[in-house]
């Protein structure tokens, strides 16, 4: 059993999957980062400077400085900023990963049409062909 789980794991898509997660997990690091320090202060001042990584709405009424000191006095409030931002996340990281994948299937076809037209490349004479040749060369 102990042989067939490293089997398991000694194959490559496997290996690819790892390398993946590890690598989507600092991308999405970067795109947070992307989001909340360059977008939304961008965003915030065509929409009149609002901060829009603070902006929620208490249940039950309440008024508060900042998101979290209404989450500290324990309100309930809908951060929708927060919402938006993950909202912003998403879109950006699905976008570059469609990207990623259009590019590498673009590669892979490149790469198919490149082996498609090998095979249909001729092959030239075999030797059989050649020494038919020759023999019948020498019979004229």
């Amino acid at each position: 059993m102990l042989k067939e789980f490293k089997d398991f794991i000694a194959k490559g898509n496997v290996m690819d999957m790892a390398v993946g997660i590890i690598i989507g997990a600092a991308f999405t690091a970067i795109v947070s980062s992307l989001v909340a320090d360059l977008l939304n202060p961008i965003i915030g001042l065509f929409i009149g400077g609002i901060d829009f990584t603070n902006s929620f709405y208490v249940i039950g009424g309440g008024e508060y400085a900042s998101l979290d000191a209404a989450r500290e006095a324990g309100a309930s409030v809908l951060a929708y900023g927060a919402f938006l931002m993950a909202i912003i996340n998403f879109l950006i990281i699905a976008f570059v990963v469609f990207m990623l994948v259009r590019s590498v299937n673009k590669i892979k076809a490149a790469a198919e049409k490149e082996e498609a037209a090998a095979e249909e490349a001729p092959a030239g004479p075999s030797e059989l062909d050649i020494l038919i040749e020759i023999r019948d060369s020498l019979k004229k």
